[in-house]
């Protein structure tokens, strides 16, 4: 991890109707950095990711990512999309095609990477995400948590400078959790820079290098895991871990399925 910044959100304000999704958000991410946004449903963690992606734009405030902002111009949304991977609750592939096409269609059609090396890159990372055997695979051939690996693959293809993750593992059985976390602190572990909201309460305990709290469209704490999950200062944040069943240090940690 680096002092250098990444991803910057400067007071970010983002509407739907009279509802307030984000409410003067303000949020840095540094290179090689892992930060896990927790806090109860509906309070704006995933419309941030949005927002960061393009996919929503800001009503007020901005965000920076590389330096540059992010607007919703088609050069600036081309820019984020090549350099900034995203990881959805519900996979996303394209169910018409294997899983080697699903990781090779964005660095051929977008990045023009010849097929021959764009399969060698597949393949690498299929190795990566343990799921070498099932390139030739449909992704209805899949368990859940394999698709979800496989989505994983798909996003690093791009080789991107910062990777998104929007609670990847809210839509899977109890038993394939574990192969996808795995999987995810795997690329923590090797430098990649992450923004991941998640109620896998032991997964932020472990692997992330700060903790942004949310309620209503804010972040009202943010910290280290161990000041977050053991010294809170705020109470609405003690309440909310105490509701996940997360008791302090050293306890398990009791994962709520809910919606980001």
């Amino acid at each position: 991890m680096t002092d250098d910044p990444i991803l910057i959100f400067e007071s970010v304000v983002k509407r739907y109707g009279d509802l307030t999704a984000l409410d003067g958000v303000s949020l840095t991410l540094r290179r090689g950095e892992v930060v896990c946004l927790i806090g109860p449903s509906g309070s704006g963690k995933s419309t941030l990711l949005r927002c960061a992606n393009a996919l929503d734009p800001v009503d007020e405030g901005r965000i920076r990512f590389d330096g540059h902002e992010v607007k919703s111009t088609e050069s600036s949304v081309r820019l984020v999309r090549q350099r900034m991977g995203m990881v959805f609750q519900n996979f996303e592939l394209f169910p018409h095609l294997t899983v080697l096409r699903n990781i090779t269609i964005g660095p051929t059609t977008v990045l023009k990477l010849g097929h021959a090396a764009a399969d060698e890159r597949a393949k690498k990372l299929l190795a990566k995400v343990g799921l070498s055997d099932k390139a030739l695979s449909y992704p209805s051939a899949l368990s859940g948590g394999q698709q979800q690996r496989v989505a994983i693959a798909r996003a690093l293809a791009m080789e991107p400078a910062l990777m998104l993750f929007d609670e990847p593992t809210s839509a899977l059985d109890p038993e394939t959790i574990g192969e996808v976390l795995s999987v995810m602190k795997t690329l923590a572990d090797e430098g990649m820079t992450m923004l991941v909201v998640t109620h896998e309460m032991d997964f932020a305990r472990r692997v992330a290098d700060r903790v942004a709290v949310f309620d209503k469209g804010r972040v009202i704490e943010e910290g280290a895991p161990q000041e977050i999950f053991t010294n809170a200062r705020v109470a609405r944040t003690r309440d909310f871990l105490s509701h996940l069943g997360w008791h302090g240090e050293g306890a398990a940690s009791v994962s709520k399925r809910e919606e980001a």
